[in-house]
């Protein structure tokens, strides 16, 4: 069907005509707006008619190799966008066909350009007299106001969009009764703009319901950028405050759902501009195309004397057309927020949301949040600052904002959120407790956040946090965050990575650009002895340029666990742009060479990682970098110098990790008085933590009845921690990525039996540690445990597994530092087995 492409970039086909010069389509002479990726793939089926483009060839010529987006949702978007400008069906196709599982075709019959040109030609005076009869028809007033030209309530656009130059003057002076149609034309256009200024600046409310009539419903699988708003007052209080108001007043709606931060920030990267750029309606509709969203949503104030005028409008990112608009004035700057809910709430009901869902998740403002522009500023800024430069850099701004508005309960909640993120619990505790005394002044979304933080990192009540989750879920269906706190902070703990790496899917789903979602799938996979399949996520974040210290340790200890070296060395060489980074693979380092029995090397690499985390003022993390230290001497037999590390980690932090992990090595070495004192006050201290109740209780208590020579009490105290044995223990920094504190249970188990004489039994529990290894990873009991099982089968009269186990173990610690006491008793009592 090839008839005749045009070289000149104009094309002709049924009612239409493309100019690729000028990236315009006419039907029948009126402009049809088409943009972006949509416009694109129509040159392309124009290129070649008759012809099937395949789907892979439009993601080449439209997405770059370095744009990361979701194909497949984007050019649906695309193909839909397309044939609602040609008014095309996907079922009975007049343009574009559908080759199934292939791609698309051309299937109308395409003019050559000199055709065009003379239709193109013999248009511009029937254009023009379509002009002057829609005027004497009195269609120009809805001509303007159902404009979907993308202009701001005060620019008017015209109502048709004509190819070609104006009339000539010649040509109107033809009959007298034209000419004074023409004037009187003139003259109506005239009155009807200055009365539409009129609305729009001094009758805002007016105007907002005028202008709202060209109202198009979004659907509860779009979704929307937020724009920064246009700031004209000079004001700079508003700047931030206002677009960081409106996200909280749209995040109540179960209906809406908003492109994330995190994405947004990502998307920015990708386009090569700071993570932090502002975001102008121009670049929040690339954010938006990139991101497959729906429509850009942005926001203006500006001042009209005394009083403010807020306008709201939303756009289709594809299309350009307005979807929604709407304007509301307040005679002072205390009323702003105030206005802004009202603003919001129009938009909602506008847009497509039922009235009632409004009424019942519209907490204003000054309750949701707070009163004060100038600490919502500062709250805006620190989510900013949060997703440009980390979880640290942003603490002084939530800082700030809680000075300017102690009752501010959603300030509180975040710092709680950027505690938690470096590893300080105590800290992230205090302040989402304060969260959650405050929680009735913030919305339903926020309550639901306040809340699930309070039960992970307060109480640590799992089965709770679980509920919260369900119920956050049921209400906003189309919320991720919660599916991501069920797979990070829910299900590891409890051993169910399946239930984890389902909820890390949906995550990822909902915001492929949503970092730690990797990371928590990676995890799962690793867990269920999947290696293949995270090395492949991993590689998928990186394919979309996201790093996050947490990528770099996982790599490493995926190197570790498959015995490569040079992987591993590979990873630890990676340029350290970020300060975690060092000091998280320092810690790495010091396990595995623990690990391996390179117990000076572990020494070495373990106080690096406490300097790093002392000059970052992160108390509670170098104490647990010491506590591991203080574990790892127990386990390796030096006596007094574990009891000197627990000592000093307690020094720096009585975080609820910290006190278990120096209860557990004081009592591995004998110092049963002060783990009794720890044990009894974690016991007080977390009444309902499902971790505390269920592992590290029973852990403790069962050690401290061993040391009274009573191994079956031991083995009988920890029967409860059966059921969540497999799951993670320590949650702070990058503790959870090496396996630390896992499995400690059965391994205490098994030294009760051995002390019992059942080595049958001993060899089942450190059976169970070698056959979980994506879950022990690198802490030092997993090596421990091949010792341990040799020392069962030995008990058993398995003399052959016997040998082979202690040959196993002394051939992983072949060059082990020789002065580790554990090694010499492991080589005297394999000699007396030759």
């Amino acid at each position: 069907m090839k008839t005749g492409t045009s070289p000149g970039g104009t094309f002709r086909f049924g009612e239409f005509s493309l100019h690729a010069n000028s990236r315009t389509l006419l039907k029948n002479g009126t402009r049809i707006r088409l943009y972006g990726q949509s416009f694109e793939i129509l040159l392309m089926l124009l290129d070649s008619p008759g012809d099937v483009v395949a789907r892979e060839e439009l993601k080449k010529r439209l997405w770059s190799r370095d744009t990361f987006v979701d194909f497949e949702h984007g050019l649906n978007a695309a193909i839909r966008n397309l044939r609602r400008a040609l008014n095309d069906s996907a079922e009975t196709p007049k343009y574009v066909e559908t080759v199934p599982r292939v791609g698309y075709r051309f299937i109308a019959e395409v003019f050559p350009e000199s055709q065009v040109q003379r239709e193109h030609t013999s248009n511009r005076t029937s254009a023009a007299d379509g002009n002057i009869s829609a005027v004497t028809d009195g269609q120009l007033a809805p001509a303007i106001a159902g404009s979907t030209g993308g202009a701001g309530p005060l620019e008017l656009p015209p109502a048709r969009d004509e190819s070609g130059p104006s009339t000539p003057k010649d040509t109107l002076r033809d009959s007298d009764k034209t000419f004074r149609i023409s004037r009187f034309a003139i003259w109506c256009a005239v009155g009807l703009c200055a009365g539409l200024v009129f609305f729009a600046v001094l009758r805002p409310r007016i105007a907002s319901n005028f202008f709202g009539s060209r109202t198009h419903h979004l659907t509860d699988k779009d979704t929307i950028v937020l724009a920064d708003f246009t700031n004209t007052t000079g004001d700079p209080v508003f700047d931030g405050a206002l677009r960081q108001g409106l996200a909280v007043q749209l995040e109540q709606s179960p209906f809406l759902s908003l492109v994330s931060e995190d994405r947004i920030h990502q998307t920015l990267r990708l386009m090569g501009k700071p993570a932090d750029a502002r975001l102008t309606p121009e670049t929040a509709r690339e954010v938006c195309e990139r991101t497959a969203g729906a429509a850009v949503l942005d926001g203006s104030i500006a001042s009209l004397g005394s009083q403010y005028v807020l306008g709201l409008r939303a756009m289709d990112c594809h299309t350009g057309d307005v979807i929604a608009e709407e304007q509301v004035q307040t005679t002072k700057k205390e009323d702003v927020l105030r206005a802004l809910d009202q603003i919001s709430s129009k938009f909602r009901t506008r847009v497509g949301e039922s009235l009632s869902t409004v009424k019942s998740h519209d907490t204003p403002l000054a309750e949701a949040t707070t009163p004060s522009l100038e600490a919502l500023k500062a709250y805006s800024m620190g989510w900013q600052v949060s997703f440009s430069s980390g979880s640290a850099a942003s603490m002084p701004l939530f800082q700030r904002a809680i000075e300017i508005d102690p009752n501010f309960a959603s300030a509180y909640a975040a710092l709680g959120r950027m505690y938690g993120d470096i590893g300080e619990s105590a800290l992230s505790a205090e302040n989402i407790s304060k969260a959650y005394q405050l929680r009735d002044r913030a919305t339903d979304q926020e309550k639901f956040f306040i809340s699930l933080n309070y039960d992970l990192q307060v109480t640590g009540n799992l089965e709770k946090a679980q509920q919260t989750c369900d119920l956050w879920v049921r209400a906003y269906p189309r919320v991720w965050f919660p599916h991501a706190l069920l797979s990070g902070g829910v299900y590891p703990p409890l051993g169910k990575y399946e239930k984890s790496l389902e909820e890390a899917k949906i995550t990822l789903g909902a915001d492929p650009d949503f970092s730690i979602g990797y990371s928590l799938l990676a995890i799962s996979y690793v867990a269920l002895a999947r290696t293949g399949e995270a090395e492949k996520t991993l590689r998928q974040a990186s394919e979309r340029k996201l790093d996050i210290p947490d990528f770099h340790v996982q790599r490493y200890v995926l190197a570790f666990l498959k015995d490569d070296k040079m992987g591993m060395e590979r990873e630890a060489a990676q340029p350290l742009e970020m300060p975690e980074v060092d000091e998280w693979m320092s810690n790495a380092k010091g396990f595995v060479s623990a690990y391996s029995g390179h117990l000076e090397e572990a020494r070495k690499m373990s106080g690096r990682a406490e300097d790093l985390a002392r000059k970052a003022d992160r108390r509670e993390t170098e104490g647990l970098y010491e506590t591991d230290a203080a574990v790892r001497e127990a386990l390796f037999g030096n006596v007094s110098k574990a009891r000197q590390s627990a000592g000093d980690a307690l020094r720096l932090s009585r975080s609820r990790d910290v006190e278990y992990e120096a209860a557990f090595a004081l009592a591995l070495s004998g110092d049963s008085s002060r783990s009794q004192t720890l044990t009894d006050d974690l016991s007080t201290r977390f009444p309902e933590d499902t971790v505390v109740r269920f592992t590290y209780l029973p852990t403790l208590r069962a050690l401290l009845v061993f040391n009274r020579r009573q191994p079956a009490n031991a083995v009988e105290l920890l029967q409860t921690a059966i059921p969540y044995e497999g799951g993670t223990s320590i949650a702070g920094g990058s503790e959870l990525l090496l396996g630390a504190g896992n499995f400690y249970s059965a391994y205490v188990r098994g030294v009760a039996y051995l002390a019992a004489r059942r080595g049958r039994e001993a060899a089942a529990e450190f059976q169970k540690i070698l056959d979980h290894r994506g879950t022990v990873l690198s802490d030092p009991v997993g090596a421990l445990a091949r010792m341990q099982l040799a020392r069962a089968y030995a008990l058993a009269g398995d003399k052959d597994n016997a040998r082979t186990a202690y040959k196993d173990f002394l051939t992983l610690w072949k060059d082990a530092d020789p002065n580790i006491p554990v090694l010499k008793q492991v080589q005297r009592e394999y000699a007396g087995l030759q």
